[in-house]
């Protein structure tokens, strides 16, 4: 598959320690701190890494015993929905992905040949998304859960993500298998895991 070239601070792959590195750029989500790249066009082909944090980090997806994630109705929504991000999006693919207790993290993969346009510089303007953009698909998933959720419980207003995202765009080939094998241990590192609150807590004792 193509995936694409470095840009500065997010391509660490061949640094030494590059997973924990992750972990604190991952962090920076958590933080809500604004990490996309600018003048970069988001709907370029190639593949991102992208986490999300739950409302105030609280668990609302499920929960992790022995390693295992046991995902709760929300859990079940928000898999469902990201699976079928290329129905509504026919230029993203999805690969591996992974549902964590109070946040997930997936890989998507954008070809510009399922885009009927081509993007062009976005005007001004606080919050504008580009049609067909990483932030677009990502906005328009977030939406869809929380609109299925509140629809659960026939309410309105149940807050379930964090504003802000965290996305990496994925350099080659291997640091493609290094995030997928990341994706894959997460749930054995939970108890480990930065996002884990109880775990955060403990370091405060």
């Amino acid at each position: 598959m193509e995936v694409l070239e470095g840009h500065g601070r997010h391509c660490i792959a061949n640094e030494p320690g590059w997973i924990a590195a992750l972990s604190t750029l991952v962090g920076m989500a958590r933080d809500r701190q604004s990490i996309r790249l600018r003048k970069y066009d988001y709907t370029s082909a190639g593949a991102y890494f992208v986490t999300l944090c739950a409302h105030q980090r609280k668990d609302l997806f499920g929960e992790i015993w022995k390693g295992v994630m046991y995902p709760d109705d929300w859990g079940d929504i928000v898999r469902e929905t990201w699976l079928e991000i290329p129905r509504h999006h026919p230029h993203v693919q999805t690969d591996a992905f992974v549902v964590m207790p109070n946040h997930i993290h997936g890989i998507l993969v954008f070809d510009r040949r399922g885009l009927p346009w081509q993007t062009t510089t976005p005007p001004p303007g606080l919050g504008y998304r580009v049609p067909g953009s990483l932030g677009s698909v990502v906005g328009m998933f977030k939406s869809a859960v929380t609109k299925r959720i509140n629809d659960l419980h026939d309410a309105h207003g149940i807050p379930i993500w964090q504003r802000n995202y965290y996305e990496r765009i994925i350099r080659d080939e291997d640091e493609l298998n290094a995030v997928r094998a990341y994706l894959e241990n997460n749930p054995l590192a939970w108890d480990t895991d930065g996002e884990n609150v109880a775990y955060r807590a403990s370091l405060l004792r």
